[in-house]
């Protein structure tokens, strides 16, 4: 396990989940938020973006957290190793309202309000996202694909590593 993506919904604990990892294979961490966001709330070029995101999956090691189905395939192309956070729509609901006014190391600001734009993401997640993902786990069967269904279920899975 030298390359990691942590997937998941909005709201899943992506980024609590990629820390406690880190913390305990010193992998390299990376959070897409941090790339894609500036802290006055605008972003990169999609260019810029993606640029980084080749040098990133370019290096030995690394651990990425961030969902950004644009681009799923090249990043899951160059992994070894998927974790996917595979909460239902209520528990990541529960996250991204959770998370109002908390500082977050994977953000470049803090959220004082509830973006309705995140939640018809959460809302659509299901639909829109969790097909491509499967259906990219199955092209791609030489990765190791964790699934967590509980957030207890992960936290058992990180404290036992």
């Amino acid at each position: 396990m030298t390359k990691v993506l942590v997937l998941g919904c909005s709201g899943s604990g992506k980024s609590t989940f990629s820390i406690k990892l880190h913390e305990k294979t010193d992998l390299p961490l990376y959070h897409l938020d941090n790339i894609w966001w500036k802290a006055d709330r605008t972003h990169i070029s999609r260019d810029e973006f993606d640029e980084r995101l080749s040098d990133l999956v370019s290096r030995d090691s690394w651990i990425i957290d961030g969902d950004y189905s644009r681009t799923y395939e090249k990043r899951i192309a160059a992994c070894d190793t998927v974790f996917f956070l595979d909460y239902g729509e209520q528990v990541c609901m529960d996250g991204i309202i959770g998370r109002v006014g908390q500082d977050r190391p994977d953000m470049p600001w803090t959220e004082n309000q509830l973006d309705p734009e995140l939640v018809e993401l959460v809302k659509n997640y299901e639909e829109e996202n969790k097909p491509v993902l499967y259906e990219l786990f199955s092209k791609y069967k030489d990765k190791k694909v964790i699934t967590f269904h509980t957030r207890e279920e992960a936290e058992k899975w990180i404290t036992e590593i």
